[in-house]
């Protein structure tokens, strides 16, 4: 049975409460943001998302710091977002700080607010935007209604129509988890990759915050229930409290990040230490 989950960032709105978040209806960024998930929703197929692990799934492409690539996001925006057009790097703090405030006590999670989105570097190494931001979905099975666009973007997917990977389960078992399916790739995905093979302390709630912010049928529109375990059930409330900072600390006002960067610098030595391998 689908469950419809309340937005959990409703209790947090540090911005006028008129402003609407996510808005895919109208707006200045609204075509760009189509086109991204029109050639996503075209293109993101399990073939597709194989050959992405394949590639990018062991870590052998170079060597550095967290930080290090951190600040690669400073060249970067985000061509899905229809809420802001600045650097991501930027978000990455904001959603930090945001975390920060209203859970002190846990500074693995404030990590986790500043590195979510860092797989995006992705898009710095020749790999379009549609294969790194955006929403995030499984493959292998059919496409539920919750997805943004879905009712017009999927029509050239060759997936779409196959015998197998057009039906409700698909290619899965029912209530196999998650972590047994296979997401369309992009930067959570990668990341995730990236921290489980250097093996970095963040905790399992942490690493499901990562692999799974971007997967918003499911932690929002309620959809892929069958396709959840038990685990997932308990993780979800996570990911909920995640979502609030990661969407709703979006704002123009831009933070201080040289005041701020030792603080984090910190908190990157006690977790993920070093130069890792990406």
């Amino acid at each position: 049975m689908k469950v419809i989950q309340l937005d959990p960032s409703l209790a947090y709105r540090p911005e006028n409460e008129n402003y609407q978040y996510r808005n895919y209806e109208d707006g200045p960024l609204v075509d760009r943001v189509k086109n991204t998930y029109t050639l996503m929703h075209t293109h993101q197929t399990v073939e597709f998302v194989k050959l992405k692990h394949a590639k990018w799934g062991f870590c052998t492409h170079r060597k550095m710091t967290v930080m290090d690539a951190l600040n690669l996001l400073d060249d970067l925006v985000d061509e899905s977002d229809p809420d802001v057009d600045f650097p991501n790097s930027f978000h990455a703090y904001q959603t930090a700080e945001g975390i920060r405030k209203m859970h002190p006590d846990k500074d693995w999670f404030q990590l986790v607010g500043l590195l979510h989105d860092i797989g995006k570097i992705l898009a710095l190494h020749n790999e379009p935007q549609w294969a790194v931001v955006g929403d995030t979905f499984p493959v292998g099975c059919k496409h539920q209604k919750s997805i943004v666009f879905s009712d017009t973007t999927f029509k050239d997917n060759m997936d779409a129509h196959h015998p197998v990977y057009s039906t409700l389960y698909g290619m899965y078992e029912p209530n196999c988890g998650l972590e047994n399916v296979l997401m369309s790739w992009g930067h959570d995905e990668y990341l995730y990759k990236v921290l489980r093979f250097n093996q970095c302390s963040i905790p399992e709630e942490g690493l499901y915050m990562i692999r799974f912010h971007s997967f918003y049928p499911w932690h929002t529109g309620g959809d892929y229930q069958h396709l959840c375990n038990d685990k997932d059930r308990r993780m979800l409330p996570w990911v909920q409290e995640f979502n609030k900072f990661d969407l709703y600390t979006k704002t123009e006002e831009l933070p201080n990040v040289e005041s701020l960067r030792p603080y984090y610098e910190g908190l990157i030595d006690k977790y993920c230490p070093g130069e890792l391998s990406w």
